[in-house]
């Protein structure tokens, strides 16, 4: 049994798609620029070019206009931005802009932001990876009638060549001879070999130009793990594609929160066991770890890095753990919870962690796929209280995993929202002090809980489910020196 669960999710894990996060590809992001405050979705296109929905709603200083510009995260190009469009406001939510923009190629991009309003005009970026996901498939019905009709081009022009030949050069009324009839049917076969000839090079073109587009699809860094006692080590392949090593190598990876790689093991399929863990490179695609206490099994790994263009990606391969491994104690920023496996019930909205605390959920009475929404979750010490000693948990005031029970979903979640900070930071350089403006930190609204650190016991996360189904949300916070991680289950229609 436990090597048909190996297998099996081997298989998923090799048909997932896994840039940025696994399955979820569209961007929430919650901005600041000066007084203005905007939630934003990004709902990317599958095939590049292709084009992308943004949706916007503002809060703080009232907005009159908002105008956006596609420019690349990085390079020479990003300095020589086109001229942007305006959003169209929503006749019934003076706070509700929406547009759609153009993609025009792979890579890190950025949707740039110019906002007018009561309090002057400010600028804000929110980074934006693309890659084709996917080819479209021509209709059934719809290739079946252009098949038709192209039967019908060919059939005409037959017919249009065999006339020509056969009357063309006939006064009127003149019936053609037996000599000029022949000559027609001979010319009308050699038009449909000629036009047949045509159609298959056409074909072959066409397969060619799909195959070459094949090549880009996107396709996950190969990730490969080797256990020697507690000491786990992994190994990433780079791309074979020279466009997608030019975005993405196994060796170009930059800090994200203090680390190279966001490590998430997730003990299947019950679910019931995660670790957030922080390996460190130690050559060019290898990464080591060692590992902590972990109960034995076979665990999905998730490995979270941003590539120097900017462009994140989540790595994912599997890790079967022995019983009686020996371990060492997590690191300052690692990570862990065992909880319930999963089961028919759902796990509630207050979960209660070892050392008393408590991590509550302010879960909507309703969950819908493709909705844009704002998660809260609060930290209360023993006695029920807000915690008063909260602590920033690398840099911010929480992490979150969204983990669709399936597998076919995975989400790193911040304060300030989907997109990695790497590149946020990348796309807002000139900002005076970024970490301190994110959502989450000092800026937090909820009057309760602010610790001497400045950190609320209040965090909220700006996501949406991209599919219906089951889904596991693992939240991180931190208080004096412990990482508390709550477990809730979460049912969207």
């Amino acid at each position: 049994m436990k090597r048909f669960v190996t297998l099996f999710l081997a298989l998923l894990l090799l048909s997932q798609v896994a840039f940025a996060h696994v399955g979820s590809k569209d961007v929430f992001e919650q901005t600041t620029a000066g007084p203005y405050q905007l939630y934003v979705t990004i709902r990317m296109p599958n095939v590049i070019p292709g084009s992308a929905t943004v949706e916007v709603r503002s809060t703080g200083a009232p907005v009159t206009g908002i105008h956006l510009t596609p420019v690349p995260l990085t390079g020479e190009a990003s300095k020589h931005p086109p001229t942007s469009d305006p959003m169209k406001v929503s006749a019934e939510d003076p706070a509700f802009y929406t547009a759609a923009i153009w993609i025009m190629a792979s890579g890190s991009w950025q949707v740039r932001f110019d906002i007018s309003g009561a309090a002057g005009e400010k600028t804000t970026s929110v980074p934006v990876p693309a890659a084709p996901i996917s080819t479209l498939r021509m209709d059934r019905t719809l290739g079946g009638i252009l098949a038709v009709l192209g039967l019908f081009l060919v059939l005409s022009m037959a017919g249009v060549v065999g006339a020509a030949i056969r009357e063309a050069r006939l006064q009127p009324g003149v019936q053609p001879d037996a000599s000029r009839r022949r000559r027609a049917l001979v010319a009308m076969a050699g038009s449909l070999a000629f036009m047949a000839l045509f159609v298959y090079g056409g074909a072959k073109w066409w397969n060619v130009e799909a195959a070459g587009y094949d090549e880009n699809i996107f396709r996950p860094l190969q990730t490969t793990t080797t256990l020697n006692g507690n000491i786990l080590d992994l190994s990433i392949q780079s791309h074979s594609s020279e466009d997608m090593r030019r975005i993405r190598s196994n060796s170009d990876f930059i800090l994200d929160h203090g680390h190279l790689m966001h490590l998430y093991a997730i003990r299947q399929p019950g679910m019931d066991a995660v670790y957030h863990l922080h390996p460190t490179q130690i050559s060019a695609g290898n990464f080591r770890l060692a590992l902590p206490t972990m109960p034995a099994g076979t665990y999905t790994l998730y490995g979270d890095v941003v590539h120097a263009s900017g462009f994140p990606e989540t790595l994912v391969t599997t890790l079967s753990v022995p019983a009686n491994l020996p371990a060492i104690a997590p690191g300052p920023d690692d990570a862990a919870a065992i909880t319930q496996p999963l089961a028919a019930t759902l796990l509630g909205t207050s979960f209660r962690l070892p050392d008393g605390y408590t991590m509550v959920w302010d879960a909507p009475a309703n969950l819908t796929a493709d909705t844009a929404y704002t998660f809260h979750f609060h930290l209360l010490d023993a006695a029920g209280k807000p915690a008063a000693d909260m602590q920033p948990y690398m840099g911010m005031a929480g992490h979150a995993a969204f983990v669709k029970t399936d597998g076919t979903v995975f989400a790193h979640v911040h304060p300030e929202g989907s997109a990695a900070m790497a590149a946020v930071m990348l796309a807002n350089p000139s900002a005076p002090d970024a970490m301190a403006d994110m959502p989450g930190m000092t800026g937090m609204s909820h009057p309760p809980g602010l610790s001497q650190a400045g950190i609320a016991n209040t965090v909220e996360f700006p996501y949406g489910f991209p599919t219906p189904g089951r889904y596991r949300i693992f939240v991180q916070m931190k208080h004096t020196t412990t990482v508390e991680t709550g477990v809730f289950d979460a049912e969207v229609k």
